[in-house]
C-alpha cells in the first residue's frame, strides 16, 4: 500500500506543482483571460497548491512531521471541491479523490488504546 500511496503523490506533486506554479508564473493579463475569478484568488490558489505539492512529499522524504503530509492531502481535497463546482468537469473530482486517498492513507491520528488499569 505504502508504494501506491507514494506513487499518488508524486504523480500529485508534480499535477499541483505544475497548476499552481502556472497560476503563479503567468501575466496577469493571461491569466485573468483564462478563469472568471479575480487575479489575486487565482495567485493565492497558486501558492496553496505549490505548498499542497511540496507537503504531499517532503515530510515523507526527510521523515520529519510526516502527519503534514495528510493534511496538505486535506487541503488539496478543499481546492478541487472548488474546482469541481466551478467548472463542472470530472477531472478536478478524480484529482481531488486522489488526494483523498492520500489523505485517509497517510492519516496517523490513531485512537488510543485504553490502557487497563
Amino acid at each position: 500500500m505504502s508504494k501506491i500511496l507514494w506513487t499518488i503523490q508524486a504523480l500529485l506533486a508534480a499535477l499541483f506543482l505544475f497548476a499552481g506554479g502556472m497560476k503563479l508564473a503567468l501575466p496577469a493579463a493571461e491569466l485573468a483571460k483564462q478563469a472568471s475569478l479575480p487575479v489575486e484568488f487565482l495567485r493565492f490558489i497558486g501558492v496553496c497548491e505549490v505548498l499542497g505539492a511540496l507537503g504531499m512529499v517532503l515530510p515523507g522524504l526527510f521523515k520529519v512531521r510526516r502527519e503534514l503530509t495528510s493534511l496538505a492531502a486535506v487541503g488539496l481535497v478543499a481546492i478541487m471541491v472548488g474546482a469541481t463546482v466551478i467548472s463542472a468537469s470530472p477531472v478536478p473530482a478524480v484529482v481531488g479523490a486522489l488526494a483523498a486517498v492520500v489523505a485517509w492513507g497517510r492519516r496517523t491520528a490513531r485512537v488510543p488504546a485504553v490502557v487497563a488499569q
